[in-house]
């Protein structure tokens, strides 16, 4: 079990370098919305698993679970910065979680919306990179503001 842990947590971090050099993710789409799935880990207050939304450093990882429940969705991308400033600010105000890199089990690392955008800024900047960001002055006003919304 500890050893999945590792695998999962290698995997996430791989996910995020991975996304911040290509600025692009992958999502799986069908036309009434994105595939989604529920948390072995994290519940709500009452008890229930948390829902997950489900993202993809690859293409062809993404291709990988287009199958079972999810064999009518297509792979749809999803630029970095509408990643930051719309789904995960959006995924947290609804009380969503962040599925990364999931396998075809749907077994993969799931994180609060909040922390992928402070690992994302984290690792932009370790490699000097930046977002055009349309919402916020730039990464370091997102990442002030994201850290205020976490401390309360």
């Amino acid at each position: 079990m500890l050893q999945d842990h590792i695998t999962i947590q290698n995997r996430y971090k791989s996910f995020i370098k991975q996304i911040c050099e290509t600025q692009t993710l992958f999502a799986l789409k069908d036309e009434t919305g994105y595939a989604t799935s529920y948390s072995n880990e994290i519940e709500y207050e009452d008890g229930g698993p948390a829902q997950i939304l489900c993202f993809w450093s690859d293409i062809a990882r993404a291709k990988s679970c287009v199958e079972q429940e999810w064999d009518h969705y297509e792979v749809s991308s999803v630029p970095l910065t509408e990643f930051v400033e719309n789904w995960c600010l959006g995924m947290n105000s609804d009380g969503l979680i962040v599925g990364a890199d999931f396998d075809s089990n749907l077994f993969g690392y799931e994180a609060e919306p909040l922390e992928v955008i402070l690992d994302i800024i984290t690792e932009l900047k370790n490699t000097g990179k930046s977002l055009e960001l349309r919402k916020f002055k730039n990464i370091d006003d997102l990442e002030n503001q994201v850290r205020e919304v976490l401390e309360d």
